[in-house]
């Protein structure tokens, strides 16, 4: 068969989404549950699809009835599930969440004794689709654990830090044995890529700063040539070698803010593969994110382009 090329391939976490149907409300006391595709490098294949860019997911999930909720939904919405393996013996994550808008969504992760998505193996890693897509996305949770790790640097190797190789800086301390382990990650893992894109506790983990411009400028002193710094509800920071913008965030009022980050992302990658201007790319992107935040599911929330403009008005990317 011959190899496919994509306009976006991410790699990473994927599972399954139990979020209560029921706001305001303790797990303890939830009655019922909406179960949604979910999982942060899904999440952004998925919004890449509905602005009808070509999407692959590399990733793993359990031999169960989620496992294959998941590579079907994938397909649903737009992704190629054609590198998401079946793992014979870990089942598929399935993450719960507490709903308390606007902005307390505590998670809970059932990702025992590990997570299909961390033993994604250098085997397993495509050659002529990670070298040769657009974009490709990555988090730093897919470094939190063997041999996912060492798949995430036989990716990193066949692209040889071209153009839109972009790190989510996706910290979660849950997945890691201390806070250090994960900085050495991002030391790494920036090496290898040319665009960054993290909270301001993601680029305190990653480079050692809160401050947005210092930051930015900690990211590109690691070699980025794009770095994209999320301030919550103060909007979105973000500079290259000759041009910072600083974006305010969109007025929303918030049902589940926890799709808005790979909404986000995945409307940065459409910016980037559109040539569209900083500006246009992160007005676009804080756009798309607020969106989903209105929403109580991440990837079925994921919009499309018309629906992002029908919010932010029709100038951005024109």
């Amino acid at each position: 068969m011959t190899p496919r090329r994509y306009d976006v391939v991410s790699i990473g976490r994927v599972g399954v989404d139990l979020y209560p149907l029921q706001t305001g409300v303790g797990l303890e006391d939830v009655e019922t549950f909406g179960k949604y595709l979910g999982g942060s490098a899904g999440n952004v294949a998925v919004a890449a699809a509905q602005y009808h860019h070509s999407a692959a997911l590399i990733s793993r999930v359990g031999d169960d009835p989620f496992g294959r909720f998941v590579t079907r939904s994938l397909g649903d919405l737009g992704v190629d599930p054609v590198f998401v393996g079946t793992d014979p013996s870990l089942p598929t994550p399935v993450t719960f969440c507490e709903i308390f808008p606007p902005d307390h969504f505590p998670l809970y992760f059932y990702r025992y004794p590990q997570a299909p998505d961390l033993r994604v193996s250098p085997e397993e890693i495509p050659p002529v689709t990670v070298a040769e897509s657009r974009v490709f996305w990555m988090t730093l949770t897919g470094l939190s654990a063997e041999p996912s790790r060492t798949a995430h640097a036989t990716a990193w190797q066949l692209r040889g830090r071209q153009q839109h190789t972009i790190l989510d800086l996706d910290y979660r301390p849950m997945f890691w044995r201390t806070e250090d382990d994960a900085t050495r990650a991002a030391e790494a893992a920036l090496e290898a890529s040319t665009v960054a894109i993290g909270n301001l506790q993601e680029c305190r983990v990653a480079v050692g700063e809160t401050d947005p411009q210092r930051a930015g400028r900690a990211l590109l002193d690691r070699g980025v040539s794009l770095a994209i710094v999320k301030q919550g509800p103060r909007g979105v920071f973000a500079m290259t070698a000759d041009e910072q913008v600083d974006v305010p965030a969109v007025p929303v009022e918030v049902v589940n803010g926890l799709g808005a980050g790979d909404a986000f992302g995945g409307a940065v990658c459409h910016g980037l593969l559109m040539g569209w201007a900083l500006d246009e790319t992160i007005r676009f992107a804080s756009a798309a994110g607020a969106l989903v935040a209105s929403r109580r599911e991440c990837a079925t929330a994921m919009p499309d382009e018309a629906q992002v403009r029908a919010m932010l008005g029709p100038r951005v990317g024109r």
